[in-house]
């Protein structure tokens, strides 16, 4: 069981949550570079604020990371726009029909097509995309889960599709589940390798040490290269979407 309290340290706002493990973790989040602690019940709350001042220098240098990361505009989903699948810039035409049915194709090596209603709103197509998105990255997700857990000698996990504000992928081995986050579906097929198999590795090992980073190191060299390049791409303004849960894949 977790709880969560919001404390001031150092002229920062620290969300300060407390739960069932070993070591204390600071973590700064895009985008607006907000900070969080994860320590164990036992840790006390001015040993929290000595961590926090110790590092604040790598905090404030994570901040304005984030404050000059580029963000892409406010989408209105009308014809002209630019939207990315798995790093393509595709040309969006938007046309109107008589079904009450949205279909949505990437019909053209530079062009992306939304046939939809008349009269759809903004928001609705915004969702028809997610969906669509959504359904392209299940696609592309599940021989590549297959493949790292092969490759890893693990079981194959349950995993997931969701929206997430902070981190590309999560895991959670109690469960046996990785999520992945849906805007994954725009990025370049290297990062979503790479997501899957970091998400993967931490079945080896849950912490970010140095049998986690040989896994990494052996399997995938110049995984270090891809991060960089997926944490400076631009961030996507997130469109409000359910999880998708979905079964282990055998095919």
């Amino acid at each position: 069981m977790m709880n969560t309290e919001l404390i001031e340290i150092a002229g920062l706002s620290v969300e300060l949550v407390r739960k069932r493990i070993k070591n204390l973790h600071i973590g700064v989040y895009p985008p607006s570079g907000r900070v969080r602690v994860a320590a164990p019940p036992a840790v006390s709350e001015d040993a929290v604020r000595v961590a926090i001042v110790t590092r604040l220098g790598w905090i404030k240098k994570k901040q304005r990371e984030f404050e000059g990361q580029a963000r892409q505009p406010e989408r209105q989903y009308i014809s002209g726009e630019t939207h990315f699948v798995f790093g393509r810039p595709l040309r969006l035409l938007v046309r109107p029909t008589a079904t009450k049915r949205c279909l949505i194709r990437s019909d053209a090596p530079e062009r992306l097509t939304m046939l939809v209603p008349e009269g759809a709103t903004t928001d609705q197509k915004a969702r028809w995309l997610a969906a669509w998105y959504r359904g392209q990255l299940k696609e592309r997700s599940a021989p590549r889960i297959a493949k790292w857990a092969d490759r890893l000698g693990l079981p194959l996990p349950w995993w997931g599709i969701k929206q997430m504000r902070t981190k590309w992928g999560s895991f959670n081995p109690d469960k046996g589940l990785v999520w992945i986050n849906l805007d994954l579906a725009k990025k370049p097929l290297p990062a979503l390798d790479y997501v899957i198999l970091h998400e993967i590795a931490h079945f080896v090992s849950p912490r970010h040490d140095s049998l986690f980073v040989s896994v990494l190191d052996r399997n995938m060299p110049g995984w270090r290269q891809i991060r960089a390049d997926l944490n400076a791409l631009p961030l996507s303004t997130p469109v409000g979407s359910r999880g998708l849960a979905c079964q282990p894949y055998h095919g």
